[in-house]
This record gives C-alpha cells, sequence and structure tokens, in this order.
C-alpha cells in the first residue's frame, strides 16, 4: 500500500522588524517624493536584505573612477557571507540614531542619509579586511571614506557595536585605538596618538561614553564606562568610569549628571570655570 503523501511545509522566512520599517519607509517617501522613486527602488526597494541595502548604499557613495564600481560592491558581499555578523553591526547602529539623535525620526535616515553611519559600516567590513590580511584593500576603502566623506578612521581600529558618529565631519581615529559598545561621538573628535611613537598608541574608549563635539583624546590612555567628555576638551590622562572632564588639558569636574550619557546625549557640564580662575 502506498504511504499517504506528507503536505510540504511552508516556507517560513524570520520576520526583520528593522528592515521591514525600512521599506514601509522608502515606500511613503516614494509616494510623496515621485522624484526620487527610482533612488529609493535601486537602494532599498529592490533588495530582499538590510544587509544588501547597506552594502548597495556604500558601495555607490564610495565609487571612484579608478576602481571598478563592482568591485566594491563584490568585496562587500564577500565580507558579509564570511561575517555574517555584520549584519547585526549595521542594525545596532542604526537603532543608535533612531535612539540618540533627536534630528533623526527614521531609520531610513541613517541608511540613505548620514555619512558617519556610511563611514562606520565602510570601517566594520575594512577592518574585517584587515584582519583577513588584505591591508591594502583595506586602506584604499580608508583613503575613499576620507576623501568623500571627511571622516578618518584607520581600519585596524576596533569599534564595538551601538555606536553613534553624529555629524561625523573631521573625525579621526587612529591604528591601535578600542572604542567600547554603546558610545556616541560628535564631530571632529580624535582619538590620536601623542608623538611619533610606534606600537600601542591610541586612547581605549570603555562602553557608554560620551565624547562631545571637537575633544581630542591623546595617547595610549583609557576612559572609563559611561565616562563623559566634554566639547573642546584635550584629554591627555586616564579617566574614572562614570566621570566628567572637561576643559584644556581636561580635569575632572565631578560625577556624571546621569547613568548612560551616550544613551541620553547628555552633555550638560556643571557650571564652573574649567580653564582657570581668570576672572576677566
Amino acid at each position: 500500500m502506498n504511504k499517504p503523501a506528507v503536505a510540504a511545509q511552508p516556507q517560513v522566512e524570520n520576520w526583520d522588524p528593522i528592515w521591514s520599517q525600512v521599506r514601509r519607509e522608502a515606500e511613503e517617501v516614494s509616494a510623496a517624493e515621485p522624484a526620487l522613486g527610482g533612488f529609493l527602488y535601486a537602494s532599498i526597494l529592490s533588495h530582499s536584505r538590510f544587509e544588501d541595502a547597506v552594502i548597495h548604499r556604500l558601495a555607490r557613495r564610495l565609487q571612484h573612477a579608478v576602481l571598478d564600481p563592482g568591485l566594491i560592491h563584490k568585496t562587500f558581499h564577500e565580507s558579509l557571507e564570511q561575517d555574517p555578523t555584520l549584519g547585526e553591526d549595521f542594525r545596532a547602529d542604526a537603532m543608535a540614531w533612531i535612539q540618540r539623535d533627536p534630528a533623526c525620526d527614521r531609520l531610513i535616515e541613517p541608511l540613505i542619509y548620514f555619512k558617519g553611519y556610511h563611514a562606520l559600516q565602510t570601517h566594520r567590513i575594512g577592518h574585517r579586511l584587515w584582519k583577513a590580511g588584505r591591508k591594502d584593500f583595506a586602506l584604499y576603502l580608508q583613503s575613499l571614506v576620507s576623501r568623500f566623506l571627511q571622516v578618518d578612521i584607520h581600519p585596524a581600529a576596533r569599534i564595538g557595536r551601538g555606536i553613534m558618529i553624529d555629524h561625523a565631519t573631521g573625525i579621526v581615529i587612529g591604528e591601535t585605538a578600542v572604542v567600547g559598545d554603546n558610545c556616541s561621538l560628535l564631530h571632529a573628535v580624535t582619538l590620536g596618538g601623542s608623538g611619533n611613537e610606534h606600537g600601542d598608541r591610541h586612547p581605549k574608549i570603555g562602553r557608554g561614553v560620551m565624547i562631545g563635539a571637537g575633544a581630542k583624546i591623546l595617547g595610549n590612555i583609557k576612559v572609563g564606562d559611561c565616562a563623559r567628555i566634554a566639547a573642546g576638551s584635550v584629554v591627555l590622562k586616564d579617566i574614572p568610569a562614570r566621570r566628567t572632564v572637561a576643559g584644556v588639558p581636561a580635569r575632572e569636574i565631578g560625577d556624571n549628571t546621569c547613568p548612560e550619557p551616550a544613551l541620553t546625549m547628555d552633555q550638560f557640564v556643571p557650571g564652573e570655570d574649567v580653564h582657570g580662575d581668570d576672572d576677566s
């Protein structure tokens, strides 16, 4: 007797709420701005995954006449296949923008418009290439990002997940720098060396650190978790966790006014003269 046929099980795809939201927003923009319809179709609606849309957007922003346009796209996809966790990084960073940037109302915005997001995701791919021994391609990507986006992150730098680089112009992060998860950096921040020394020479930033615009952190020093560095500060020595520093050179001026300043973007600095005792 023949056995009864077994009904085929339906193919169930994992639902991606971030990708679903991005697609919905793209459709809304296309309807409101028909002139952008082709751009949004090519950038978002023609893709099946968030990762593919990110890679497409990065490759388009970094197109260079000297290099075959398809080569960057192909290399980025190869990196994603070798390390699928890149997709988790892409999503965590996008969520950082929507949660922390009051000017960002939609998930589509970092993906399509924000060069800080584009520079950061390109660095993530370049870092994988660097670790895989493809250092020249990684350095070439660094040079493209520096040229087109005004952000200079060495591909060897180690950067955690859930990072927001707001505005981004003038960001410099050196070769041996480390940035922990859930940090927020504003424009013109430098994580640099303090001279021409070799070896491990750049800052180590803990988790949840808030770094204000124009701050310079120089040398192989440590910044503790959830510390806050006021805008324009020059930091030359270690900072304990959950402390606020300000000034040139920076000095401690008290505990944080909130437990996680990078998540709340709290840049409040207690009202005191951090530049000295000049009463003029």
